[in-house]
Formats: structure tokens, sequence, C-alpha cells
């Protein structure tokens, strides 16, 4: 056997390690942008994927003869199948009632094969070392790629490569091992030439696919979204996506409508003008969340104010709308204004070391539909801004719609009343969501509706609140549980209510 055999399988081993954890975190990724609950969508693949490797593993028994041609021919159906899952994915989503079935199919057949090259590699090499000595060497070689995996995914590759580019690169990666395998040894396996042939028209093939990956994903984006798509990125927490037909442009977040230019005044002024009218000397507004900048466009209108803090996540979507000349417009250019400090920061965890207190807090999150957001909802985050808010400050919160979701609008004031908040339900109809609610909290039950609004509103008025505040028998009280961090419970109740309207 040539001498350059163990090195070089077992540089492989840290490539496919890479590699197949690679494959591993995008089908998760790729589910979680469209199916939501990024908690269920990583556990059951991380589940499908690791049972696969096991039953690959199992199936590596049988592969007896001509180990090297094998190895192979399992990195190419490697690179095949893990460089494509994620233009599959994308393309028939809209157009399969069946998607689980072919996202688990993809899952399990990576699985498979990627269970399969260990195995194959370490019967290749037990002659080559000592039992112990090659396990400990295939073991860390494995370790480290998957280290190495989980650190580049969501802070290099996700944020300049997109999810298709990096499924083809590292498609073209697991080729490149058989390529290579097969030029160096083709001596000892068997269909050598038949072998390398297939390499190079697999590695064309994807590297193609990573040429034209944009195009991909248009095409596949542009099957789900009816007008016209103007911008796409994914950051490492979210797909952004924004449409334009006409006059309307649409902010899309994995794949939820955030806004409708059309008619978000009606929501942010909503959000926005009921709290700051019944507070007329606030000076200090803090705002989690509402990353576009219309939020903070509303605070804005009152003279008084001094400072605008907004605490949102994602340094992409805030710096997309203080970048973008259509986006600006819109917003009416908030995020250049020297009242305004942005802060990107997971709003949690600034909370806790904050010890400013507000006249007005606004929470304007994405609805609880997943963990990760959900953690935002719960009674111990409510403790925290609490103490974030001034004795006669009133802090509201989105609390999505108490007409299609009333368990999860009522959930939302019941955590904020086990923190010892007074609480002020009310809702609005905005055209390109439906009915919407909202919820004003405050240490003391001393709101009252404002007699006067600002001039130039589209829609607020005394006689609109008065409306807002009234509700209706079809989204009367129901009864509802607190959500907690160790429960979540708001999340499965999101999901079960918007299941029946999806």
């Amino acid at each position: 056997m040539n001498k350059k055999l163990p090195v070089l399988l077992l540089v492989s081993v840290f490539i496919i390690a890479t590699c197949g954890l690679i494959y591993e975190l995008i089908a998760g990724t790729l589910a979680s942008y469209l199916l939501g609950d990024s908690v269920t969508q990583f556990s059951t693949i991380i589940g499908v994927y690791l049972f696969s490797m096991g039953l690959g593993s199992w199936v590596s028994k049988y592969f007896d003869k001509n180990l090297l041609g094998w190895f192979i021919r399992i990195e190419i159906l490697v690179g095949l199948v893990g460089g494509t899952s994620s233009s599959i994915l994308f393309l028939v989503f809209e157009s399969v009632s069946s998607f689980r079935i072919i996202l688990y199919g993809l899952i399990s057949i990576t699985g498979i094969l990627v269970g399969l090259e260990i195995p194959l590699l370490m019967r290749i090499l037990k002659d080559r070392f000592e039992f112990k000595d090659l396990v400990s060497k295939v073991f860390t070689f494995d370790y480290i790629g998957a280290l190495i995996a989980s650190l580049v995914f969501p802070l290099l590759l996700i944020p300049y490569l997109g999810i298709v580019r990096t499924a083809y690169m590292f498609g073209m990666l697991n080729v490149l091992v058989a390529l290579i395998t097969c030029i160096n040894f083709k001596h000892e396996i068997k269909g050598a030439r038949y072998l390398q042939s297939a390499s190079i028209i697999s590695l064309v093939a994807l590297l193609t696919g990573f040429v034209y990956a944009n195009t991909i994903t248009n095409f596949s984006e542009s099957l789900t979204y009816s007008d016209t798509i103007i911008f796409s990125k994914s950051t490492p927490y979210q797909r952004i996506i924004i449409t334009k037909k006409g006059r309307d442009l649409r902010l899309f977040l994995n794949g939820n409508l955030q806004f409708s230019s059309v008619d978000e005044y009606r929501y942010h002024e909503a959000l926005i003008h009921p709290v700051l009218q019944a507070l007329p000397d606030a000076k200090n507004v803090l705002v989690m969340g509402g990353g576009d900048g219309l939020a903070v466009r509303e605070i804005l209108k009152y003279p008084q104010i001094q400072t605008v803090t907004l605490v949102d996540l994602d340094k992409e979507m805030t710096k997309l709308f203080r970048t973008n000349e259509m986006l600006l417009k819109l917003n009416n250019r908030s995020f250049l204004s020297p009242k305004v400090t942005v802060i990107n920061a997971d709003a949690f965890s600034w909370a806790r070391e904050q010890h400013k207190i507000y006249d007005a807090i606004i929470i304007d999150f994405p609805d609880p539909s997943n963990y990760s957001v959900g953690k935002l909802y719960t009674n111990t985050f409510y403790g925290i801004v609490k103490h974030l808010l001034k004795p006669d400050g009133i802090m509201v919160v989105q609390s999505t719609s108490p007409y299609v979701a009333p368990k999860s609008y009522y959930t939302v004031e019941k955590t904020l009343q086990s923190v010892g908040l007074h609480t002020v339900p009310y809702h609005n109809y905005v055209p390109s969501f439906g009915e919407w609610g909202y919820i004003m909290a405050m240490n003391k039950p001393v709101y009252k509706v404002p007699d006067h609004y600002l001039p130039g509103l589209r829609f607020m008025s005394k006689q609109c609140l008065e409306q807002m505040l009234y509700f209706p028998k079809d989204m009367a009280r129901v009864p509802a549980q607190v959500n907690k961090l160790n429960n979540q419970i708001l999340v499965k109740y999101f999901e079960d209510e918007w299941a029946t309207v999806l």
C-alpha cells in the first residue's frame, strides 16, 4: 500500500467530518427558515441524521472488497446529495405537499452515506496503525472537523455564502477527496479511470451549481413570493426578503410577513401613539425589536423626545434600514437621527445588564413562532424589563392576533400580569395582517385614553382607540397560562392556533 495513503485518508477524515456536520446544519437551518420552530426542526433532523449514520455504519460491514473504490464512490454520492440538497428543498417547497418526506429522505440518504465513510476508512487504515492508535487518530480528526464546521457555519458561511452556495462548496470538497484519492492510488483501485471521470463530471456539476447559486435561490423564492423580490439575504439569524409590487413594499423574515408599506402606518401608529400621547413628558424611549425603524419614525414625531434606544439582534437588518434609499424614505431616515442609538444585541441578555430607566418601552418582536423568540415573551423577560420602566411609565407589547390566536394573545397578557404589571389590551385591524393585538402594561393602573393626538396622523384618534379597547365576543378573554422559560407554552399555543389558517 502507498505510504501516502494513511496521511491522505486521515486528512480526508477531517474534511468529511466537516462536510457531514455542515450538511446537518444546512438541513436544520433551511427547515427552520421554511417550517419555523427551530428547536423542533433541529431536534428531529439531528435525530434522523444520527440514526441514519448508525444505519450506514451497520451497512458498512457488507463492503468486503475494493474498499478504496467504494470509499471514492461514497464520497462522490455524498458530495452530490449533500451539495444539491438545499437547492432541491428550496425548489420543491412550494410545489409539493409532502415536503417533509423529501426533507427527511434527503437527510436519511446523506446520513447513511456519511455513516459509511468512517468505518470504511478505519478498515482501510487498520493494517497501517495499531487499533488504539487508529481509533484515536480517526476520531481526533473527526471531532476537530466537527468543531471547525460548527464555528464557521454561523460566523462565515451563512453570512457570506448563504445556504445554497455553502452546500455546493462542501459537496465539491467531498468530490475533491474522491478525485485526489483516485488520482494518487489509481493502481490500487479497480475501475479507477471510471471513478476519476465520475469525480470530474460531479465536480463540474457542483461548481456550476455554486456559480449559479443566486439564480437558483432567486428562482425558488420567486415560486414562494407572488411579488417581485428586490432584496434577499441570509443572516446568522434569519432570511430577509423584500418584495415590491407597484407602491407596495413588503418585508418577510423567514417567510413571515412583517409589514406592507401600504398599511404599516396603521400598525405602527397603533403601537406607538396610545402610549406616548398618554405620556406628554416622556423624554427617553426604549424600543426592543423594530429593526425596520418604522416604530422609531413614529416616536420621533414627538419633539420632547430626547433619546430613543433601539435594541435589535440582527445588525444586517438595521444596516439595511439605515442605508437603502427606498427604505430610508419609508422610515423617514429615523435611524440617522442624532437622538437614536441602535444596539445590535440579544434583548434578553442586554436588558439584564441595564440600569437606566425609561419613560416608555416599545416591545415589537416577531411573533413567538419558535423558542428563541418565545423567551422574549416569558415572565422572566417581562420581570427584567419591568425594572427598566419608570414608576409612571408605560410599555406596550405587540401580541399577535386576538381573533386568530386568542389563547396566545391572552397568554401574553397573563404573563405580563404575573410580574405585577397592570395591563390594557387593545386591538386594531391592519388589512395585510387582519385583526391584530397589542397590550399596554404599567406599574400602576393609571391609564387614561388621551383626548388629543398629534396633527398629521393618518389613522389614530381618540375615537379609534376607544374602539380598539372594546373586544367583541369572538375575541373575548379565554383561559391562559403564564409563559415561562422552562415550558414556553406560548410557542405551542401560537403554532396550534396559526396552523388552522396557514
